[in-house]
């Protein structure tokens, strides 16, 4: 039972920070289809944690609630990816971000939904369509800048050499991981990641020193400023409701 809790509870951080995080450039955006485009999908991350978190609610039992889960637990108990809460930077590491993570999440929901455990299933193809939306959004905006002007391709490749050292984590297996096929995973993901950057004429780095530490909920100092922001309001005003 702890390992179905703790795996709904990494389905649900991950896109719950990564939701946050995105839900920063509302107003922001360069153009204002694009802001509109990042806040749906910052909507979307956050919808799907909110399926997983009612889940784990359930399966913690003791009164937990969606909110408690989000809102009331310390940094330590966070188990979401360091991937996921890396700084937004200037919209090119915010996109790379994202298709990073969207890659990950579209091939892992496509596994999910033939796990054992019906309800993650159910969430994980109903979530689905979002999320390739999300890849095809993230692939062509990759592409748009790598294969842009020198600036755009510039600041892709800085974002590059910022975010990739966190991309392994996404295939360091933690306990509550099992039964879940990593190994193909990666090579879809690497394989799709490796086409899209070469459209972006950018090249996969060789031999970068992989964190981790998210899983098991050593985080960044980053994961701080995120939760301040994030749980001001339910722990200033403890049990508010709207």
């Amino acid at each position: 039972m702890n390992s179905i809790i703790n795996y709904t509870l990494y389905l649900a951080d991950n896109a719950l920070i990564l939701g946050q995080r995105n839900s920063a450039w509302c107003g922001h955006g360069p153009v204002l289809e694009q802001d509109i485009a990042i806040t749906n999908i910052s909507l979307d991350l956050i919808g799907q944690a909110r399926s997983f978190y009612q889940y784990a609610a359930e399966l913690t039992g003791n009164g937990a609630t969606e909110d408690s889960l989000a809102y009331l637990r310390t940094e330590r108990e966070f188990k979401n990816v360091l991937l996921t809460e890396q700084p937004n930077g200037d919209w090119a590491q915010t996109i790379l971000r994202q298709f990073f993570f969207s890659t990950y999440q579209f091939y892992l929901y496509q596994a999910l939904v033939n796990q054992p455990d019906t309800r993650i299933a159910a969430i994980a193809e109903k979530s689905l369509k979002e999320v390739s939306y999300h890849l095809r959004w993230s692939s062509e905006w990759v592409i748009r800048l790598g294969d842009g002007t020198e600036e755009s391709n510039r600041r892709l490749h800085k974002a590059l050499e910022a975010l990739w050292c966190y991309t392994g984590e996404l295939f360091m297996p933690a306990e509550f991981e099992a039964g879940i096929d990593l190994v193909g995973l990666k090579n879809d993901w690497s394989t799709k990641v490796k086409t899209i950057l070469e459209e972006a004429t950018l090249a996969v780095p060789d031999n970068v020193f992989m964190h981790s530490g998210g899983k098991t909920g050593n985080h960044t100092e980053q994961m701080g400023f995120i939760l301040t922001e994030l749980q001001y309001m339910q722990r200033a005003y403890p049990d508010s409701e709207w």
